[in-house]
């Protein structure tokens, strides 16, 4: 395995469309949503670490997940969480943790991966990360994976690349906001876009010369700290500086500033899995073409629905049709999966309502 290869999964979130299973206290990346035996962040660990270095994967994440990130993977060491002790969005903690890295191993290559995607085929997502590492070892230039579209999807960024492009990599010519269904209808047609799927390689020296370019501010906060990083006055370091960050997100940070960016198509199946409904389609359906997860059922004319349960309770739904069905001991949610956006305001009424304890 190689030594220069290092991971950074990005563990921070709360996964709020996923409520009640996903609450600020235990976001969905420490569930087993597939019903697979596995959480999504286990499964995420497990995906990287078929080619880096168990010890070189470091798990980005908030500081009241530390413990849970512990107790899912035993085999991670608590130099290896790298913690969070303000929210400040995506730019900041990449930041931080390319640094670490680059303190580590200067000829590191890393790659920035959600933590709570549905992927496939893992071998060829093994092998387009490392087509991408390759070409960062020998070139200073970011890269990125974008997921051939399969219908005009409004809810993520597109990344446009030069059409005229014959090499497996191509040149980035821009990242494109979530457009209207008609926009995204034009990117299709076009034939040279891609989903944005928030999967980044790139050298440590590479991004850490991107920020000190484009972020210079940023560079400076976090470089004064280079004597602490992967040493015990790390934490104090950061707790006192973090803060101190701004709030802002790679892609705006970096991404739109880099003029040598490159995306490779991916040859994998890929899901964000940031939705009920986005679930729904990854699970096997049952005759009825309602998805189940952990739920004995029966339904009668009950069908395109989105089942889920303590293991083992018995469901029995009669004339729902396409909706989100979800028992969570205190909490029951039956919901239209076409209104399922709204999940975060209904959380919000919840919480207005009844109190926190329930977010």
């Amino acid at each position: 395995m190689n030594k220069n290869y290092y991971a950074v999964l990005m563990a921070g979130g709360v996964g709020s469309r996923f409520w009640p299973i996903s609450t600020s206290n235990y976001p969905k990346q420490f569930h087993d949503m597939l019903g697979t035996g596995d959480t999504l962040i286990q499964k995420t660990f497990k995906r990287l670490n078929k080619f880096v270095p168990t010890e070189n994967i470091l798990i980005l994440t908030n500081e009241r997940y530390n413990d849970l990130v512990l107790e899912q993977l035993p085999l991670v060491k608590q130099e290896q969480v790298v913690l969070e002790p303000a929210m400040r969005n995506t730019a900041p903690c990449i930041l931080y943790a390319a640094m670490k890295i680059q303190k580590m191993n200067p000829d590191g290559v890393m790659i920035v991966a959600p933590s709570d995607h549905w992927i496939e085929d893992e071998e060829a997502f093994a092998q387009d990360v490392t087509t991408c590492f390759e070409k960062c070892e020998k070139e200073e230039v970011l890269c990125t994976l974008g997921i051939k579209p399969s219908f005009p999807n409004t809810g993520f960024g597109y990344i446009e690349f030069q059409k005229d492009s014959s090499t497996e990599l191509k040149k980035v010519d821009q990242f494109r906001e979530k457009p209207d269904y008609e926009t995204a209808k034009e990117f299709l047609a076009q034939g040279n876009f891609l989903w944005n799927a928030g999967i980044f390689m790139w050298s440590v020296k590479t991004i850490v010369n991107a920020f000190k370019a484009y972020q210079k501010k940023q560079f400076d906060l976090f470089e004064s700290g280079m004597s602490c990083y992967n040493t015990s006055d790390e934490s104090k370091f950061i707790k006192e500086n973090y803060p101190k960050a701004e709030n802002i997100s790679i892609d705006y940070a970096i991404l739109e500033n880099s003029k040598s960016i490159f995306v490779l198509p991916a040859t994998f199946g890929w899901n964000d899995l940031g939705t009920w409904g986005s679930l729904y389609d990854k699970l096997d359906k049952d005759n009825s073409n309602n998805a189940v997860v952990n739920s004995r059922i029966i339904s009668e004319d009950a069908s395109g629905n989105m089942i889920r349960s303590p293991k083992g309770k018995v469901v029995v739904v009669d004339g729902l049709n396409d909706y989100i069905i979800v028992d969570k001991e205190e909490v029951l949610l039956i919901y239209p999966k076409s209104k399922e956006q709204d999940i975060k305001q209904v959380l919000n009424k919840v919480k207005d309502k009844f109190g926190n304890e329930y977010a």
